[in-house]
């Protein structure tokens, strides 16, 4: 089989000369914005309050659906209060993908399994990629309006974290093969722009999306896809 030749070739290593030394769990979770200083600890429930009802308007109503004013009445406070906490409306996207990104690392690093630590290789690969794709869907105007530039697009704080997760398991997985590679690879069949194409322009079913993933995986890996 062809495949499974080139994947048990040897291949020479590929230069990381912008990564950290240590796996994924060592990069800083978050989106690489500028942190918040130290709260106290009513002033971080309420920015905790103000995110969740920003997340439900994204969900029920896009991301067109959160202002600053919309946001403050599903929190029932002042409009005042959102504008010193987030400045503007571009604040406020950033500070909730920055929260979003900051859940989804939290389960991936320390969540229950498969997602989290404590299942095989191959099955938290399958994990990742189904959670990503509905994160991707539910968030999908969120995740397109915060697409860094082209220069930025592989190089971001999440990318980078997401990719080298990626590659550890794929080194556990498949160690003859070429995890930095075969990392991107798996990626870029979750990016969030080739979801929205597929699902909101080609109508193609979530589940569809979900199977091909694991079809992916399963060729990947070499490993037989699950039922």
């Amino acid at each position: 089989m062809l495949y499974a030749g080139f994947m048990s070739a040897a291949l020479p290593p590929f230069p990381k000369p912008q990564e950290t030394a240590g796996p994924p769990e060592l990069l800083q979770v978050g989106t690489g914005t500028e942190e918040e200083p130290c709260l106290r600890a009513d002033a971080a429930r309420n920015r905790a309050r103000l995110l969740e009802a920003a997340a439900r308007l994204v969900a029920e109503h896009g991301a067109a659906g959160v202002t600053m004013e919309a946001v403050a009445a599903a929190a029932s406070v002042g409009k005042g209060t959102v504008f010193r906490r987030f400045g503007d409306r571009t604040g406020l996207l950033m500070a909730l993908l920055d929260h979003s990104e900051k859940k989804f690392q939290a389960a991936l690093l320390g969540g229950p399994p498969p997602l989290g630590p404590g299942a095989p290789p191959v099955e938290r690969l399958r994990a990742f990629g189904c959670a990503m794709l509905r994160r991707s869907i539910d968030e999908m105007d969120l995740q397109l309006a915060a697409e860094p530039s082209a220069e930025r697009r592989y190089t971001s704080a999440p990318r980078r974290f997401l990719r080298g997760h990626v590659a550890l398991l794929l080194r556990q997985a498949v160690p003859d093969g070429d995890s930095e590679l075969l990392s991107h690879t798996l990626l870029a069949y979750l990016d969030a722009a080739l979801v929205h194409h597929l699902t909101e322009q080609c109508g193609v079913p979530p589940a569809r999306l979900q199977a091909g993933w694991l079809d992916l995986v399963a060729r990947v890996t070499r490993t037989e896809h699950p039922a």
